[in-house]
């Protein structure tokens, strides 16, 4: 079937934290102005609707009229192996996956599972501010491999530091984000091959934040870390449902460990988790069922992205971006204004009345930035796009 995008579901009152949750949101330190009018652009949530097959599968849920626990069935593990092997010709037994109700939850049983207070872990910063938290607030070190950023503004891996920080005796854990959040970077094979040498040379395991993996542009390839690999005995990959279909709500993370005495600690720290049966009726849809709907949810995204570029050619053309390789984030430069990161926010989120997120949450590396979701219909993008612009116009 042909999916409308440009339709605006409007999500007030559907507990939604973007459209109804203005007080947790200031709480957060996102901003603070939130009312009727703003426009909240800032979390890697849609607001476009789901795939019709998985509509219909959470009706069938709902009409047996009963939501107590739940098992994994054999079609659940079936339809994750389906998926992947026909996108990636990846081979996942069902031993090696592992359910998690979320991707930053499984950061944080991997960080106490595979390492001890004061060990380093590597990180690439600007990187998803969570990675830091899970680091920190377990009481080990962050070793930042900064990616480095040219002048027109694609961003590579630094590997005489990356090596350097992996020989560290303390070092045992690195995080990849793949396609990487913010900068929309997916590495080719070369680089994970590379990356995969290192951490194999040194004893350090990897933890492949792949959750981005569908969303590439469609003339982009994405290659998972544990199909480029010689080896994946170090090799722990987070897949999820969530930011594909966008059901974040259904709270829903695949962890795939073929090592069986990773997986061992793993799940021993994860402890037992239990799905709920609409999760579990979920993926088994959108992997069965979805890819129609997610091929033109790229084109669409792409066409987003393509305007983006374009308008701000046309309108603001001191900001920098380009169209990312994947995910459906944009990275925006805003140093060539000349004026604070402070002041480029009070003028989006105070002015403008659009909520994006601050480059400095993502590291040091970000402090001249803004990050922007996409995926919402394209009227509301203009919209956001068109007010933010008003409120730069005396610095043409």
């Amino acid at each position: 079937m042909k999916y409308n995008f440009d339709e605006i579901v409007n999500r007030r009152n559907t507990y939604s934290m973007k459209w109804d949750g203005g007080e947790f949101i200031k709480k957060m330190g996102l901003t603070s102005r939130y009312d009727e009018e703003t426009l909240p652009l800032f979390t890697a949530d849609m607001d476009l609707p789901v795939p019709q097959p998985l509509i219909e599968a959470l009706h069938k849920t709902v009409d047996h009229r009963i939501f107590g626990y739940s098992v994994f069935p054999n079609e659940y593990y079936e339809a994750i192996q389906h998926w992947f092997k026909k996108r990636h010709n990846w081979d996942i037994k069902t031993e090696e996956i592992i359910y998690s109700p979320g991707t930053v939850h499984a950061v944080n049983i991997a960080v106490r599972a595979f390492t001890e207070p004061g060990d380093g872990i590597i990180i690439q910063r600007p990187v998803y501010p969570p990675f830091t938290r899970a680091i920190e607030s377990n009481g080990r070190n962050v070793r930042n491999n900064a990616l480095i950023c040219d002048e027109n503004g694609h961003y590579s891996i630094d590997f005489a530091d990356f090596e350097a920080k992996a020989k560290e005796e303390n070092t045992k854990l690195f995080i990849l984000c793949n396609p990487h959040n913010p900068t929309g970077r997916v590495f080719g094979a070369e680089e994970l091959q590379k990356l995969s040498d290192i951490c194999s040379e040194n004893g350090v395991i990897i933890i492949a934040d792949e959750i981005h993996g569908d969303l590439v542009r469609i003339n982009q390839t994405f290659l998972p870390i544990a199909k480029v690999a010689e080896s994946t005995d170090h090799i722990i990959t987070f897949t999820a449902i969530n930011k594909t279909f966008n059901v974040a709500g259904l709270h829903c993370t695949n962890v795939i460990i073929s090592n069986s005495n990773l997986r061992t600690k793993f799940i021993k720290e994860l402890g037992m988790h239990l799905a709920s049966p609409f999760t579990i009726s979920a993926l088994i849809a959108v992997y069965n069922e979805g890819e129609e709907w997610l091929e033109q949810l790229k084109e669409y995204i792409d066409g987003t992205m393509e305007w983006v570029v374009n308008f701000l050619a046309e309108r603001m053309p001191k900001v920098k971006t380009r169209i990312p390789e994947g995910t459906y984030l944009m990275w925006l430069d805003f140093s060539g204004y000349g004026i604070s990161p402070e002041e480029v926010h009070d003028r989006i989120y105070n002015k403008a009345n659009v909520i994006l997120e601050d480059g400095s949450m993502f590291g040091e590396e970000g402090l001249v930035y803004q990050r922007i979701c996409l995926p919402s219909p394209r009227p509301i993008i203009k919209e956001a796009f068109e007010r933010i612009a008003k409120e730069f116009e005396d610095l043409k």
